[in-house]
């Protein structure tokens, strides 16, 4: 199986378009902070994604984007919380980025599993 088709990294994949296009839609003043930031999460948690589905330790890998997407997650929080983002903006994202958390804790127990 290649990290195309694990549902997680398609997943993600999609979110991640979502997340570059609603970001470059905050004002000028917070383009450099928090856009910015919140694109490199968003690109650091699908970079440990494909880290994960290769690399022999994967619960390590998959705890650190499970710590990545949970400041995502606070910088999407304040994001809304100072307008930069709309309220329906903010649903789908949260949606996705607690759809992703679900996928990523799955994972990460079927690993201890074994």
């Amino acid at each position: 199986m290649t990290s195309i088709e694990l549902p997680l990294f398609v997943h993600w994949e999609k979110t991640l378009k979502d997340v570059l296009s609603r970001t470059q839609k905050f004002p000028k003043r917070v383009r450099f902070t928090f856009s910015s930031r919140i694109d490199n999460l968003a690109l650091d948690i699908l970079e440990k994604i494909v880290e994960a589905r290769y690399t022999r330790d994967k619960t390590v890998t998959l705890v650190q984007a499970s710590l990545l997407l949970e400041k995502l997650r606070v910088l999407f929080r304040i994001s809304h919380e100072e307008k930069y983002l709309d309220h329906k903006g903010f649903e789908q994202v949260a949606r996705n980025i607690d759809e992703a958390g679900k996928m990523l804790g799955g994972w990460i127990r079927s690993r201890s599993i074994r």
